[in-house]
């Protein structure tokens, strides 16, 4: 299992249209394999947004990354006009959990 973080800034004056893409945007997400998944917006920068997700594998991870920063797909593409510089400045990790809250 791997938690996966997307980090990118969304230009402010399509907020209100990528806030409304997101709902299709998390669909899609299932539909590759995640679960769990999180949506923030930063407390002191407005424009800066976060998604975090579980997926199983890294082969998962790495088809969500590739189509998240791509232009090809018709639902994560939308987002492209959105995205302060475009899908290329979607940051994307995927972390594997070393420990547990019995182990510390």
């Amino acid at each position: 299992m791997l938690t996966v973080f997307m980090e990118y800034k969304v230009s402010p004056d399509s907020i209100q249209y990528y806030e409304s893409q997101m709902v299709s945007v998390m669909q899609e997400l299932k539909a590759f394999g995640a679960s769990d998944i999180q949506w923030y917006r930063a407390a002191d920068q407005p424009s800066l947004y976060v998604e975090c997700f579980q997926v199983n594998d890294q082969e998962s991870y790495d088809t969500i990354k590739k189509n998240r920063t791509t232009l090809q797909h018709p639902v994560f593409s939308l987002l492209n006009e959105c995205v302060t510089g475009g899908l290329e400045k979607v940051h994307c990790w995927a972390f594997e959990k070393l420990n547990t809250k019995e182990d510390l």
